[in-house]
């Protein structure tokens, strides 16, 4: 039989063939990835899926495979078999199609033989790779002689046909939101199922995928320049990694050198705690040989070496070399202007998808787009100095310097919360304009004068300013749409009563309804000793009252006998109805839906609605949620309480914090101990906080426990609650369940455990049910967290009491996202803006969209701005409609 052409490479389905007998032969040897006569059995497979995924790009299951064996030899036997079976279903599919595989070696060379200039008239031969020496065995056959001459001419033909095919298409749709992905250059079918794990379907959505960073390849830190002390980001190669346990001390050492051609540097991490060669392997592992990398820190020289390091650095994994960073012949050809020598963005990827060749299909993109439109009116341009649309969109991906990256980005960011912005504008108006308002005038002389006068303290400056605000609304024509905002004790209550008065003096009456049965009547007995001296009467409407007194008070309100009504959803009921309703306030609005406010504000006609949170919220995101709503910050607390003492406590100082415990108890104080969700099940949490209660009660027999968690029904909670408050308990073990504004006044100290698990919001709310009453609070953050991020989070809850700064540290730290949770976020979608970074840009594009609007409500001069409003709210109204 002939000898193998020198550089005809294997066939795909010869590669498939070789990989099977590979992975049968493995099975065979117990899965020790034995050893061929060039290489292990990982490594054939691995060299054999790079090969293969260099030669098909687009197709994403070599690059899978590949991934799979990169860490098989560091790992056990049955991960091993899992890996195995994982391969061969994913490999399955293409050896059912190349059933060659299974024939002789015999067969094999007669098919090939037979079939390959056929081969060479459907699909262009691609330049041909030598099989690497650490290849195993491969197809066991050779192919026959093949005629060069022959060869070079059908592979001319073919590569001038595909020269042909592969044209830069010229999208002949203005708007890139119609075109599918797979018709850009260098993507297909295959490519564009990949693009969809990052949800990129149209060309539109492939220009918003947005770099996450880039790299300044103009300006680069050469490893060579560095100098001890520096702040530097370099970028570079790991050429090795090695790892040992210290010899002195309870820790491991990981180290990794980084090369970026100019020299090496090395990045050490410590580990805490004895490993075994096994787990010393596995912390190998996370850093792969060959992988590029940023590393960010400081430049140190080491001691024992003299060589310099890299201190505390982070290090971010960008690909593999062989992920087509390097020289790639089957990546789409472009210049290498694209990825060196300037600002080169790195964008988000998945499984499958390389660096190189994102960049590629981006660029292609931006190529063979049209001129694109811009929708912003040319004055909001000119006020704002915002740049044109077109270029801001090619410059974020590819820009000649940082200036004109930020500037772009500028602009983009703006675009993103204008439509936000802008939508919200519209909804009011639309509000404005289809709901009727009442003119409640506010009497300086009245009953406001004169509650203000029975108070035995002073209003906050807040609280007279945000009373000013609710006035002035109430005495416009148009409709109240107010969210009030306060931290917790910041005095919300006072405020909601005095704008009930200014109804009340107008013969309105008035209703506020909350979540809970506790906070109703809370509210309920507050304003009741407030209001009695001046001559009004208030009532209560819960579920739980008895059918005559239901009577009484349904009878009461329909006559006007009674001024304000304090309430849970009871309220809403049918047979609940008012002589005059005129001012309704919605306590934790968050707690209520839309369909539960406008049946109570159904039950009169245009009464006005005041909604109000106990929850701080930062700025910027409130303006992002409800910019449709005026929003007022009660931001000062009143005189003369006492910053409640936050202390972070270690499980094994449990005792000294008992001792504290102890103290307060014995001077008459009332105790809460909290644990967090357990995996967001009540019923694990309720476990827990049970187990946890009996353990107490066992070790402190003489203090007096209660138990309360979300698996109780509400009466059983509203019952527990009420022997707290009437000092039936020195200690209330409880899950995340007390309600916000719980009001306990001689509850004195708050204990969280594991309070790593809560957000600083959460924290910070549930502190606020101590500081109640005249004497100093405490609350005691217990956590074992080793990591110095999360200590640092919950020292901030030991620095400040104020709410509103927690909110935005934590909504720094956490993202929108999670600080409000997912689910019932309600979040707007923003690919670029930062909530946290652009505030800036957010009052802007605020200050835009309202000047917009007040000149052409309907947008009837604006159809392209129209038609964005039409489209967000159909894509509302869809999802509403999936969410049931």
């Amino acid at each position: 039989m002939a000898a193998i052409v020198s550089g005809v490479k294997e066939t795909k389905e010869a590669e498939l063939s070789a990989l099977r007998r590979a992975i049968n032969v493995e099975r065979r040897t117990y899965y020790s990835d034995f050893q061929g006569r060039h290489s292990t059995f990982s490594q054939f497979m691995r060299t054999t899926a790079d090969r293969l995924c260099r030669r098909y790009p687009t197709d994403p299951i070599w690059a899978t495979v590949r991934g799979l064996f990169r860490q098989y030899p560091n790992l056990d036997v049955s991960t091993r078999i899992s890996i195995i079976k994982r391969a061969e279903d994913l490999l399955k599919p293409l050896w059912d199609v190349a059933e060659d595989a299974f024939q002789s070696p015999d067969e094999l060379t007669q098919k090939l033989a037979d079939s390959i200039s056929a081969v060479q008239e459907k699909q262009p031969r691609q330049v041909q790779e030598p099989r690497q020496a650490g290849d195993l065995p491969a197809t066991g056959s050779e192919l026959p002689a093949v005629n060069k001459s022959k060869t070079a001419v059908d592979a001319s033909k073919t590569a001038g046909k595909a020269k042909e095919k592969s044209a830069p298409p010229k999208f002949s749709v203005a708007d890139p939101s119609q075109v599918p992905v797979q018709f850009v250059k260098g993507v297909g079918p295959k490519a564009a199922a990949v693009l969809g794990k990052l949800n990129i379907a149209t060309v539109s959505d492939l220009l918003r995928h947005y770099p996450r960073r880039h790299l300044d390849f103009q300006n680069r830190v050469f490893i060579r320049g560095l100098k001890p002390g520096q702040e530097v980001t370099i970028y570079g190669v790991i050429r090795s990694v090695g790892a040992y346990q210290a010899k002195r001390g309870n820790i491991s050492i990981v180290t990794i050198s980084i090369n970026d051609g100019t020299g090496t540097i090395a990045v050490t991490r410590f580990i805490g705690g004895k490993q075994n060669k096994y787990l010393l392997e596995r912390f190998k592992g996370q850093y792969p040989r060959d992988s590029q990398v940023l590393a960010s820190g400081v430049v140190e020289r080491d001691n024992y070496s003299n060589k310099l390091v890299l201190k505390n650095a982070e290090i971010e994994l960008l690909g593999q070399v062989g992920d087509g960073e390097g020289e790639d012949s089957d990546s789409p050809d472009l210049s290498s202007s694209i990825h060196a020598g300037r600002l080169v963005p790195v964008y988000p990827l998945t499984e499958g998808m390389s660096l190189r060749y994102m960049r590629n299909i981006i660029h292609n993109a931006l190529e063979s787009l049209p001129v694109v439109s811009d929708p912003l009116p040319p004055e909001v341009k000119e006020k704002f100095d915002l740049a044109d649309l077109d270029w801001s969109l090619r410059t974020i991906h590819f820009p000649d310097d940082a200036e004109s990256k930020d500037r772009a980005r500028y602009r983009l960011v703006f675009d993103e919360f204008f439509a936000i912005q802008l939508e919200l504008a519209h909804r009011r108006h639309k509000f404005e304009q289809s709901e009727g308002a009442l003119k409640l005038e506010f009497k300086p002389d009245g009953l406001v004068e004169r509650l203000r006068a029975s108070l035995p303290f002073k209003l906050t400056n807040a609280q007279d300013r945000v009373f000013r605000e609710i006035a002035v609304d109430l005495a416009s024509t148009k409709p109240l749409h107010r969210l009030v905002q306060g931290d917790v004790g910041s005095g919300k209550t006072i405020v909601a009563l005095m704008a009930f008065l200014i109804a009340i003096e107008n013969n309105y009456q008035c209703a506020m309804m909350a979540p809970t049965e506790i906070l109703a009547e809370q509210h309920y007995r507050q304003f009741q000793r407030l209001l009695t001296p001046l001559g009004l009467k208030c009532a209560l409407v819960v579920g739980k009252q008895g059918q005559k007194e239901r009577r009484q008070v349904r009878g009461e309100l329909l006559n006007g006998q009674i001024n304000i009504a304090v309430g849970t959803h009871a309220l809403i009921e049918d047979n609940v109805e008012f002589q005059n309703l005129g001012l309704i306030i919605i306590d934790e609005q968050h707690r209520f839906g839309v369909k539960q406010r406008a049946r109570l504000k159904a039950k009169s006609q245009s009464p006005e609605l005041l909604t109000m949170t106990a929850t701080p919220i930062p700025r910027t995101l409130a303006l992002t949620m409800h910019g449709d709503l005026d929003v007022s910050e009660i931001d000062e607390m009143p005189p003369g309480r006492k910053p409640i003492e936050t202390k972070l406590f270690t499980p094994g100082r449990k005792i000294e914090l008992w001792n504290k415990i102890h103290e307060e108890i014995a001077a008459g104080r009332q105790v809460y101990i909290v644990f967090p969700l357990i995996e967001e099940s009540e019923t694990l949490s309720a476990k827990a906080a049970t187990q946890e209660y009996e353990k107490l009660r066992e070790k402190y027999p003489d203090l007096r426990f209660g138990l309360m968690h979300g698996k109780l029904k509400p009466q059983e909670k509203d019952e527990i609650m009420e022997k707290f408050r009437d000092r039936d308990f020195d200690i209330l073990v409880c899950t995340t369940v007390i309600e916000v504004g719980v009001d306990v006044p001689n509850a004195s100290v708050m204990v969280i455990e594991n309070a790593d698990r809560f957000g600083l919001a959460a924290l910070h709310q549930l502190r606020g049910r101590v500081g109640r009453g005249a004497e100093q609070s405490y609350c005691y953050l217990v956590s074992d967290a080793k990591s110095d991020t999360t200590r640092q989070r919950l020292e901030i809850m030991t620095q400040t009491n104020d709410g509103f700064v927690i909110a935005e540290k934590d909504l720094e730290i956490r993202g929108p996202g999670e600080f409000l949770g997912f689910r019932q976020s309600g979040l707007p979608e923003m690919l670029l803006a930062d909530l946290v970074n652009d505030a800036k840009i957010l009052e802007e594009a605020r200050h835009a969209a309202i000047e917009v609007i007040r000149e052409d409500p309907e947008l009837n001069n604006h159809p392209t701005l129209k038609k964005m409003i039409e489209s967000r709210a159909s894509m509302k109204e869809t999802e509403i409609m999936r969410s049931g």
